[in-house]
């Protein structure tokens, strides 16, 4: 079978390995940039949670962190269950109420932090394929 004109596999994989955190670190950032960490705890303690602002920065961390740990190739299935919990837990506190569609046919549904769940799978898969491509041994 022909490869794919112009992206290989292992670069696809590096692809996702490197976008998959950085969008996580992304949403971190701006939350801490924006200021909008003591209204997003006022909601977590709204849906339940005590001390919500705290469990925020936990949240903020945990994304800057996995982010960081992932983008080093650093215990990357680990992180990348961090994250997917994270992203989980988004689900179903926030996104599932909403619908389905994130834009242009809904407001904030679940779709894109499914397809983040997906991004988590893959990366995590991946993990023991080192950046070029070629398969690591594992000692199990």
């Amino acid at each position: 079978m022909r490869a794919f004109p112009f992206l290989t596999l292992p670069t696809a994989l590096r692809l996702l390995r490197v976008v998959t955190p950085a969008l996580f670190m992304a949403h971190a950032v701006v939350r801490i940039a924006n200021g909008s960490i003591p209204q997003f705890g006022e909601f977590m303690e709204s849906v339940g949670f005590p001390n919500g602002t705290a469990v925020v920065w936990a949240i903020t961390a945990a994304e800057l962190v996995s982010g960081a740990m992932i983008l080093l190739g650093r215990q990357v299935r680990l992180m990348a269950a961090v994250l997917f919990c994270v992203a989980g837990m988004g689900i179903v506190l926030i996104h599932w109420g909403n619908g389905w569609f994130v834009g242009e046919h809904g407001t904030g549904g679940s779709e894109y932090s499914v397809a983040l769940l997906c991004m988590l799978v893959v990366v995590a898969a991946a993990a023991d394929t080192a950046p070029t491509g070629v398969s690591r041994s594992v000692a199990t």
